[in-house]
């Protein structure tokens, strides 16, 4: 066994790193406008939904609308490179692509600022493969459940 340094440690970040980075940097000044300007956060929800690809970005198109119009004290803005929904500056649902980690599926989560409370144990996250009618209902109860 060597004990000379990995040369990829030696290197210091990888480019990897360094992009995700600068999306955090980035990510934190847009954060910022969107806490004071809900147009700004919306811009940049809408910008990232504008990346994905399909079937991703029309899940996201609709989930955005139905949580703008079922949850409007909610504020859009972006977190960890994905859109989210925030009361009071605090992240209550996001919208994670299937893309974003290569699973095979989307996933709807919430965070504990959300009132899910159900129990010992609750579910905080939702896959989406499609959305439906019924999904949408339901996901407008969560929302109303959310900020109860």
């Amino acid at each position: 066994m060597s004990t000379e340094p990995d040369k990829q440690q030696t290197k210091g970040f990888t480019d990897a790193e360094k992009a995700a980075m600068q999306e955090r940097s980035r990510e934190l000044k847009a954060e910022a406008r969107a806490a004071k300007n809900r147009a700004a956060g919306e811009s940049d929800v809408l910008a990232k939904i504008a990346e994905m690809s399909q079937p991703d970005r029309t899940i996201a198109e609709r989930l955005h609308a139905i949580i703008t119009q079922a949850a409007p004290t909610l504020w859009p803005k972006t977190w960890y490179g994905m859109p989210a929904y925030a009361k009071d500056g605090k992240v209550v649902c996001h919208f994670q692509s299937a893309d974003k980690f290569k699973t095979r599926y989307s996933t709807l989560g919430f965070s504990d600022v959300a009132n899910l409370d159900d129990g010992a144990m609750w579910p905080t996250a939702y896959a989406l493969k499609e959305l439906s009618a019924v999904e949408e209902e339901r996901i407008v109860a969560l929302l109303k459940k959310a900020l109860g």
